[in-house]
């Protein structure tokens, strides 16, 4: 079996994989619509974390890894907790494209998306708005601007040739209202 990851999956998959490939998804785009109150954020300050919305003329990069074995019942069962329950994500089957040269076919893949049908879905925002939610947003499993930067870090270093507008926009939205952060704690603690 394999699962294609495209969120924090592509850095901290959590469960043991025989293998991975860097690769695509055709027919989607990555969007940070999905409302986090558990991994990224909380109840009172939701995070946000990225899904993926139905695009025909788009691909979406991220790393699908083989499961086998006692692997399957493993892997499965912890994202079914990861993703679905506590997420809200749902399981799809889709084509993933190896980014190897040799590579034949494309593999079927399981990969988990929100749906705006979940309680946690938040949907569009400007990139501004996004930024500044997740600059006040953490939860258990780190704050939610160490998942946006190393989502962007990812996609740079594995995946130069891919744009992702939405996710760089938003890194330099972020980017932008940090150094304002910043003076303003300097500017208090000197008061």
């Amino acid at each position: 079996v394999w699962i294609f990851g495209y969120g924090s999956l592509v850095w901290r998959p959590g469960f043991e994989f025989t293998s991975r490939k860097v690769g695509f998804i055709r027919g989607y785009s990555r969007r940070f619509w999905q409302g986090d109150t558990f991994h990224r954020g909380s109840e009172k300050m939701p995070g946000r974390v990225v899904t993926l919305l139905e695009d025909c003329g788009a691909s979406t990069w991220g790393v699908a890894y083989e499961v086998r074995g006692e692997q399957i019942a493993a892997s499965l069962q912890y994202l079914n907790v990861r993703e679905a329950v506590l997420g809200g994500y749902d399981t799809k089957l889709v084509k993933f494209y190896p980014q190897e040269k040799d590579a034949e076919e494309p593999i079927l893949a399981l990969v988990y998306i929100a749906t705006p049908q979940n309680p946690s879905y938040l949907g569009p925002a400007s990139e501004e708005d996004i930024a500044a939610q997740i600059i006040v947003s953490s939860g258990c499993a780190g704050h939610n601007i160490e998942y946006l930067l190393r989502l962007a870090d990812f996609m740079r270093y594995f995946c130069p040739q891919a744009e992702d507008k939405h996710l760089f926009s938003i890194e330099e939205a972020l980017i932008s209202i940090l150094p304002c952060l910043y003076y303003t704690e300097e500017s208090l603690e000197e008061t």
